[in-house]
């Protein structure tokens, strides 16, 4: 990990900070996760129906964090592999792991090395969630290591934040809904500081700087077709996981939030499947 590109380290070091206050926050309810052997969380939860049946299947979650959705696969019957950058972490999801008594594997490593540290071609089912994408410079590149993890007849499933979602100013008051950021894949990363995190926590943190980008759904949906996968499903959500636009959304139940006015406005989220053939 010590020839990560400067972008990769800077946002590992955010994630770093935040691991222990994320898995302490509510918003992650890992008390629930751990009181309940049968718990998934409201992510997986809200696509439990496209999900289908997971049982044997061998899935890697890219991008894991703290694990919470990768335990949650594994309680739907995958044999899951959870892998991300930051090692606290990924501290976080074996400690989680092992409270429930989940026999989980978990892996460091930037998901474009994802292809020199696990088998390649050998996985049903990859797996990738709710603000993961942004952390990426290449699209194309992604998709391509998606392509290699996957054994023929394998599936790709993501579930993301909308890129016009993504594109919007979320710091205004108002519920005006204001194109602030590109749509499209950028060369240069948009570098923000921030001190807070996205989940409720009274800790205030030391690695404030992160690089980002975002990625029309067409380079998405290319970068796969690109990578020899077939697009099986493509759904638009007026709803997304998190208050991503404290001035216009409220919570609409099961952890998801929407627009308080004209929720038809705005395609929050989306979830995406794609195979190997």
């Amino acid at each position: 990990m010590d020839d990560l590109p400067e972008y990769a380290r800077v946002n590992r070091d955010s994630w770093d900070d935040r691991a222990a206050a994320h898995a302490a926050s509510p918003d992650y309810a890992l008390d629930r996760l751990l009181a309940d052997p049968t718990a998934v969380s409201d992510v997986v939860a809200f696509d439990r129906a496209r999900l289908g049946d997971l049982t044997g299947l061998r899935g890697v979650h890219l991008q894991c964090h703290i694990g919470t959705d990768t335990l949650s696969l594994h309680r739907l019957g995958a044999r899951m592999t959870g892998l991300d950058l930051s090692g606290a972490s990924l501290a976080q999801a074996r400690d989680l792991a092992a409270r429930a008594g989940a026999e989980i594997e978990y892996v460091e490593s930037e998901v474009h090395a994802a292809g020199a540290v696990l088998e390649p071609a050998s996985f049903d089912l990859v797996y990738t969630g709710i603000g993961a994408l942004c952390w990426l410079p290449d699209v194309a590149a992604w998709a391509r290591v998606v392509a290699g993890l996957l054994a023929p007849g394998g599936r790709l499933f993501l579930r993301e934040g909308h890129p016009m979602l993504w594109a919007l100013d979320d710091e205004r008051a108002d519920d005006l809904l204001v194109a602030r950021y590109p749509y499209f894949e950028t060369a240069e990363p948009l570098v923000f500081s921030d001190a807070g995190t996205y989940v409720e926590t009274d800790h205030v943190f030391t690695a404030s700087t992160t690089h980002e980008w975002n990625h029309g759904l067409g380079e998405i949906v290319q970068g796969l077709l690109d990578a020899g996968l077939t697009l099986t499903s493509l759904a638009e959500h007026d709803s997304v996981p998190w208050n991503a636009l404290p001035g216009a959304m409220e919570p609409v139940g099961g952890g998801e939030f929407a627009l308080r006015e004209g929720r038809d406005r705005l395609a929050a989220s989306y979830t995406l499947t794609a195979v190997k053939r």
